[in-house]
């Protein structure tokens, strides 16, 4: 495997900041001691600092010879609001808090790539460094978005990648597409008539009329939508009631929707409004159905998605990234920076036996530190290759 000389040199280096950034996990938009720490690094470099979009998020500026192209590397922060079951030497000392998905890595491999790129300068042109906040929550991609991410530091192209658990360490999966799903929230509240279990007609059942929502509302995927098509609801929460002798007032159903393209997404919304209101209406009830468009499908570029996969090939060797695979179905904020610009969003393996092999947003999670070197070395790769010095 090609890892870069320099990069594989400074390894011990990224374990060490990962390890630490592991060890004090912080939520969406609470990063501060990660920003400070990335910041400390990018200006012991000479990168140019600039911090304070999507408030805690960290841009570095890297310009090198005459051109004027440019390239945008984002790597996320934010931890998860879980507890940690790991018993690791560096688990985390913040309760209820973990790096259960790996920004922990993905954040040191971009700070490696930094590192590398800072001393070597064998590119021409302008490398972003986009350290972004509250990936998990709170949506920080569309908020650096709307700060003015790319109106301030515009870029041709904006690359990703995140650590996959279910591929072997030295493979990558590069796919062009739709590779991660819209994450559409839900919240139906149902208000009837409160009443005296044993004299139900004096009432208007919630639980009934939910119970119901939730039968036809399953059946909408199956019934509804094209099956060459994808589409998931779940609906995951349904309240009501205190006693048992008692027909409440109120029950609230929460779920989500997940779809990979806009018309699937909208006939999802609408269909969905029609059965709440239906049902409703049918057993004298009222429902409010809010229904929130959360983070949009993932979608890589294809003419960047071929030169991601160049850049990895390069780097793991030829055979070994992964150009056809199906979407998974969660979702993720970088969506929101490639509406703006062309770009793709890699999976990098780190399975190695039972060494990073735990799926993510598990308490006994835990990045794989192998990854670290292959991951910045593709971020280097890229940059070298897109923007070569003459």
């Amino acid at each position: 495997m090609p890892i870069l000389n320099r990069i594989a040199a400074f390894t011990p280096e990224m374990q060490a900041w990962r390890q630490d950034i592991h060890a004090h996990p912080e939520l969406a938009f609470e990063e501060h001691r990660t920003s400070d720490l990335v910041a400390r690094r990018l200006a012991e470099w000479g990168i140019e600092v600039h911090r304070g979009l999507a408030g805690t998020g960290v841009i570095g500026v890297l310009r090198n010879g005459t051109s004027s192209r440019a390239i945008g590397l984002r790597a996320d922060m934010d931890a998860l609001p879980m507890p940690e079951e790991t018993g690791l030497p560096y688990a985390s000392r913040n309760p209820g808090r973990m790096h259960a998905c790996g920004h922990d890595g993905h954040t040191s491999m971009l700070l490696g790539a930094a590192k590398y790129l800072a001393e070597t300068k064998a590119f021409d042109g302008t490398v972003v460094f986009i350290f972004q906040p509250a990936e998990e929550a709170g949506g920080g991609g569309e908020r650096m978005v709307q700060d003015g991410l790319f109106r301030r530091f515009p870029v041709e192209q904006v690359f990703a990648l995140h650590n996959d658990p279910t591929t072997p360490i030295g493979q990558a999966q590069a796919v062009a597409g739709p590779v991660l799903a819209a994450a559409d929230p839900i919240a139906i509240r149902i208000r009837g008539k409160g009443a005296h279990a044993a004299q139900p007609h004096f009432g208007v059942d919630p639980i009934l009329v939910g119970a119901q929502m939730i039968t036809a509302l399953h059946q909408v995927v199956s019934r509804r939508i094209d099956p060459l098509d994808s589409a998931v609801l779940s609906l995951c929460v349904f309240q009501g009631g205190t006693v048992g002798n008692v027909i409440p007032e109120t029950a609230t159903i929460e779920g989500t929707v997940r779809t990979l393209r806009v018309a699937t997404r909208d006939e999802m919304e609408r269909i969905i409004t029609k059965t709440v209101a239906g049902l409703a209406a049918l057993h004298d009830a009222e429902a409010e159905l809010d229904y929130r468009r959360g983070y949009p499908p993932t979608v890589n570029d294809a003419a960047a998605t071929d030169r991601a996969a160049l850049a990895a090939s390069r780097v793991l060797g030829e055979g070994r990234v992964i150009r056809e695979a199906l979407p998974l179905m969660g979702a993720e904020d970088f969506s929101y920076m490639l509406l703006e610009r062309p770009g793709c969003f890699l999976r990098l393996g780190q399975a190695d036996g039972a060494k990073g092999a735990v799926a993510c947003h598990n308490p006994r999670y835990d990045f794989n530190d192998d990854a670290l070197p292959v991951g910045a070395s593709w971020f280097a790769t890229l940059v070298e290759q897109e923007m070569p010095r003459s």
